[in-house]
């Protein structure tokens, strides 16, 4: 038995209906998926930048940076001149601990003051023993031996406000062997001692007790 012609018109319209809405289901989900995706790609990718920009960075701090001091700043003193000051250092406090019973005080301050500022300070701190200790030493024929070693630096500066300029202090160890009737004994202190900058020239300025050390530490060797 056949429908009427108007049943059947109505059964194709509401299945054309049911497809135009399955399609736009279909396209509603796709286009969300899509976008999904897309932002998902979108965040992966700043993290892979970041990622990349951080593994730059490192590489600068370990290159450049580990061959330039201050993270690349030029260094105030270059290390040529702060080996140069060093032996200027080391060549005067080992000089004060170098004498013996016949040094003249002239002479031998002289070329240790040429190694200074000059100043009154300067020319106060370098002298031989005076008083007793003097007395003792020309009795009993003392001689004296000083060597000094740079241990570390512990300030290196550049006063532009001021205008002193550039000075360098550094902890320094002074051995002094010691010669009285025969007998030595080794006597060691730190001093930290600072130079500057005069005229192009490293010179001592100044120098203070660092530690006691080991003051007076024999090896009675000269027996």
């Amino acid at each position: 038995m056949e429908l009427p012609a108007e049943n059947k018109r109505a059964g194709l319209l509401a299945l054309a209906v049911l497809g135009v809405l399955l399609v736009a289901v279909l396209t509603v989900f796709t286009v969300f998926d899509g976008d999904e995706k897309g932002g998902d790609a979108g965040a992966a990718t700043p993290a892979a930048t970041n990622g990349a920009q951080a593994a730059g960075n490192t590489d600068r701090d370990t290159g450049a940076d580990a061959r330039r001091p201050s993270g690349g700043a030029t260094p105030i003193v270059p290390l040529a001149e702060v080996d140069e000051a060093h032996g200027v250092m080391a060549a005067y406090m080992a000089g004060l601990s170098t004498y013996d019973h016949t040094s003249k005080a002239a002479a031998w301050s002289d070329p240790l003051l040429r190694l200074t500022t000059g100043d009154p300070q300067m020319k106060q701190a370098t002298v031989l023993p005076t008083g007793r200790a003097w007395e003792a030493c020309v009795a009993e024929k003392c001689a004296s031996k000083g060597t000094a070693t740079v241990v570390r630096d512990a300030v290196i500066s550049d006063d532009v406000v001021r205008g002193s300029g550039r000075s360098i202090s550094s902890v320094v160890d002074v051995k002094a062997a010691r010669t009285a009737n025969g007998a030595t004994a080794t006597e060691s202190n730190e001093w930290l001692v600072t130079v500057t900058d005069q005229s192009g020239q490293w010179v001592v300025s100044g120098f203070d007790v660092f530690g006691l050390g080991d003051v007076g530490a024999s090896d009675e060797s000269g027996e």
